[in-house]
């Protein structure tokens, strides 16, 4: 036979790809997340109006050619608002689920891995984070530092670093007596190589994909605060800032507040539908049920 008859085996991504594909959820919850991220990301050049500008036209107008999802109280287009809202929501998302997963995986591995008393006290420490609601500490910081973008990225990381670092802690605890890392200690490994070379891929995988169902919890945090009052700050077009905004007017128009809502639902549902399929594809144990 010869080589280019050979068939060549499909790699990791594209065998992903086919699963996904041939998952109706999953097909659905990744054109969602495609389609908001490719917004957010060409937001710049999608916008048919300034998100920021008064308009001179009318006001609280209901749909229409020229205004999709109508304007607001002062004129401002909502198609434009919403879409460039999803540029806040996606720099929220990643920016916390970044700081969070750093912080949280060095935290784990150290808890993990380290010595009983080390475990004890960063035990403590998650413990007394997650006591606090999260809105909750929200407004306590917010209170101390004023209400802005970096609040709401600094609250939502602090609240989320215990969740990840617990998991990474979790499996660390399981591995560090598996046979491959007893070998590599006998080998005279360090404890820096193990963690970094052999315990961290084996944790690495899953924690990515719990973040990405987070990202609808860290969006709704935003728009939450946001809403209150204690978050994003006008004239910025965050989602929760348009929905505060048409809430006021919801009795002349309810197109401010249904113009903010849909895209966090879809966000939710986007990023869910395709979190649980890949959960789902990189489980063994249920991998036979795809």
């Amino acid at each position: 036979m010869s080589d280019a008859a050979v068939m060549r085996e499909p790699s990791a991504l594209g065998r992903t790809a086919r699963q996904l594909a041939r998952n109706q959820m999953g097909l659905i919850g990744a054109i969602l997340v495609a389609l908001v991220v490719g917004a957010a990301i060409f937001a710049p050049w999608i916008v048919p109006y300034d998100p920021t500008q008064i308009m001179v036209g009318p006001r609280m107008a209901p749909p229409s050619m020229d205004h999709w999802l109508g304007t607001d109280n002062i004129g401002r287009d909502i198609f434009s608002r919403v879409i460039a809202g999803g540029r806040i929501a996606m720099l929220v998302a990643a920016a916390t689920l970044g700081a969070a997963l750093t912080a949280g995986v060095a935290l784990g591995l150290a808890a993990g891995f380290g010595p009983k008393w080390l475990d004890n006290i960063l035990l403590l420490f998650f413990d007394a984070i997650r006591s606090f609601p999260t809105i909750v500490f929200g407004l306590a910081v917010v209170a101390l530092i004023g209400p802005s973008l970096f609040t709401v990225i600094l609250v939502v990381s602090i609240t989320s670093v215990p969740v990840y670092a617990r998991i990474v802690r979790t499996q660390t605890q399981a591995l560090r007596s598996a046979e491959f890392i007893l070998a590599e200690r006998a080998m005279g490994a360090g404890t820096l190589r193990i963690l970094i070379m052999h315990i961290l891929p084996n944790v690495l995988g899953p924690l990515l994909i719990l973040a990405s169902m987070d990202v609808p919890m860290v969006i709704a945090v935003e728009a939450g605060l946001s809403f209150l009052g204690m978050g994003v700050r006008p004239p910025a077009p965050s989602w929760g800032v348009i929905i505060n905004d048409g809430y006021n007017f919801i009795r002349n128009s309810p197109w401010p507040v249904i113009g903010g809502s849909i895209p966090i639902i879809l966000v939710t549902l986007g990023f869910t539908f395709l979190g649980e399929t890949l959960r789902d594809i990189f489980d063994p144990k249920l991998q036979k049920d795809l």
